[in-house]
This record gives structure tokens, sequence and C-alpha cells, in this order.
């Protein structure tokens, strides 16, 4: 065979691998960017469904909200039964579902999709949060306490969750000595939370290390009279006040007398909502929160939150209801931490929709 001839065939095989690899090149890269596409391509708008323009926005923030007493007399710290059932109304109809405060510290926030969280605590452990009578020779909850109210609303709207924290504080929360070990079974049965308030609602800031120990370790053993085993590791700081910058960390961590306490968490007075726990914010050692009050609240309330959210909506939590996934706009994924094994989807948010 001539060398010519011999070229000639090599080259024409020559060209055939060419373009073989050439369209393995054009698939591969078909295939990048189909997935990029995929990575790239919005949400499904949820504005049909749930009556917002609002896409899934798992980095706005919450509301956790303080209420004390639940009574006849509506004050600062005080709110009517019928006002409380009128907060977890507009609460329900502006779209806020129940969460545990634990939910929020431990990033397991499971609602629907295009609801947002909302937390609610109880400090002092008052009568009127949770009231028992006899009636008819029967033990029964109070309709118009706190507990009552929640449970009633929750068998009326069940999607709305039944979730609350207590803080109590001794020697006898509640206020009905001898229903103490009734009334803290009850509420974990019900899935409700019990969280330390000091033994005695202690000011921490007046106290040395000895006595801010022992307050919070006598709170966490007398809890676990009645609840063996049971995990009092979040604290609401009575007044909303921290002790002295040295001795802070005591809080977090302590002893006292072989009793020891571990606190996940700590809760402020504070007068705003708190980050989104998949923010690099979020800081469970000073969680802010909103007094549930329409009284002396210099604004910054309950209804004045909820006035500020429907202003601004993109700054609210919105869930994407899938509790694997975090959901957020492009632009915020700088500020993304703690997704532990969830997954993040982002997606753009066109101008239109801003």
């Amino acid at each position: 065979m001539n060398k010519k001839l011999c070229g000639l065939i090599i080259l024409v095989l020559f060209m055939v691998l060419l373009a073989g690899c050439m369209n393995n090149v054009d698939v591969l890269n078909k295939k990048v960017d189909k997935k990029q596409e995929e990575v790239q391509k919005p949400l499904v708008d949820i504005s049909d469904k749930y009556s917002s323009n609002i896409k899934p926005n798992e980095l706005g923030q919450v509301m956790i909200l303080m209420y004390h007493g639940i009574g006849s007399k509506e004050d600062e710290w005080t709110r009517t039964p019928e006002n409380f059932r009128k907060d977890l109304e507009t609460l329900y109809k502006k779209g806020y579902r129940l969460i545990g405060l634990k939910d929020l510290i431990d990033n397991n926030i499971n609602i629907p999709a295009g609801y947002t969280p909302v937390v609610i605590t109880f400090d002092d452990g008052r009568r009127g949060q949770f009231n028992l009578i006899e009636k008819d020779g029967k033990l029964e909850v109070d309709r118009n306490s706190a507990v009552g109210i929640l449970e009633d609303f929750y068998k009326e709207h069940s999607d709305f969750g039944l979730k609350a924290t207590f803080f109590i504080y001794y020697p006898v929360p509640f206020e009905q000595k001898e229903y103490i070990e009734y009334k803290l079974k009850y509420l974990v049965d019900k899935g409700f939370e019990i969280g330390n308030h000091t033994y005695n609602h202690d000011s921490l800031n007046k106290m040395d290390a000895q006595g801010i120990q022992k307050t919070l370790a006598l709170n966490v053993f007398n809890t676990q009279k009645y609840l063996k085993d049971y995990s009092v590791d979040i604290l609401a700081l009575p007044y909303g006040i921290m002790p002295q910058k040295n001795l802070r960390n005591l809080v977090i961590d302590g002893e006292w007398n072989g009793i020891r306490y571990h606190n996940r968490a700590i809760l402020l007075v504070g007068a705003n909502p708190s980050y989104s726990p998949y923010d690099k914010r979020f800081n469970p050692y000073r969680l802010p929160r909103i007094r549930a009050s329409e009284i002396k609240t210099s604004n910054l309330g309950l209804y004045d939150w909820l006035k500020f959210f429907d202003k601004h909506p993109e700054m609210r939590y919105i869930s994407d209801g899938d509790p694997n996934t975090i959901t957020i706009p492009e632009n915020l994924k700088d500020r993304v931490i703690s997704l532990n094994d969830k997954r993040l989807k982002v997606y753009t948010v066109s101008n239109s929709s801003k």
C-alpha cells in the first residue's frame, strides 16, 4: 500500500474518532447544562395554594412569644382568656403554626409549606396558665386557663398545633400545691415543655457564683422529683437579667451539692423576633422574645410585629414544607449555617416577586 493511501486512511480514522469524542463532550455538556438548569430553576410559586406571593424563606425571622398571667383583668403582664383566644385566632388566620421551643433550637421545624412557625412561652407558672377544677366530683382542666384554651383551639384547628413551653419556679408552680406532680406530668404527656426559671424567681445579677448555681440546680432537682429523667435544659432569665459579666458562663453549666445542670438555650425578655436557627446570627444563649400584650409594649408587642411582617413578608420565616431541606432565596445563601444533615435549596427571586 503506498504511503499516500495509508496517510489518507489514518486521517479518516482520526476524524471519525475525533467526531465521536466531540459527540461525547457535547452529550456531557448538555447533561451539565441540564443539571445547572435544575439547580437554578426557581421553586414552584406557592401563591395559588396559600393566597400569598411569597416563596419559601427559611432564613426568615421567628417570633417567640412571652406570656405571663391569664386572668380576668387585662394589664401589662396579664392577658384575659378572651384576648388570648383572639391572639391564637389571629396567628392562625395569618398563617402561623405552633412549634416547640426545642424544635427551634434543634433545627427541627416541620410545618406545611407556606406557613410560619411561632413559639409560645409562659413565665412564672401562674395558676391562670394551668388551673384544675373539680366538676361533678372529677378533676378537669379549667377551660379559661391557658392550657384549656390551647387544647380547645387545637380541637377546632388541629393543623395549628399544640405546643408551648412553661418556665416555672418553686416551691409551688401553678399555685396548686396538691396538684404539682399531676400538672407537670400532664403537660409533658400532652407534648408541652417545662423550662427553668430559677428556684424562686431570683434576680441573677444580685447573686454570687454559689447562689446562681444553687437556684438553677434546685429548679432542675425539684422538677425531676416529679418527672424522672426529664431534661430541664432551657432557662428563661427572671426579669430578663443576666448575671454579672464574670459569672455569665454559669447560666449555661454549673453544679451545686452534686446536682448538675446544663442549659442549651437562654431566653431574654427581649422585644424582637429571633433569627432562624439556620442563620449565622442565631444565638441560642441570647434568644429574644416578644411580649404578647397590647399594653405598654413600646410599639414592640405581638400586634406591632404582626403588622411589621404584613408589610415586610420577606423578613418572615416561610416553610418549604420539607423538614429535610432548607429553602432560601439565592441572595441569602452566605448567611446559612447549621444545616446538619439537611439539604440546601436556593432559588432566584425575580424582580417582579421582590
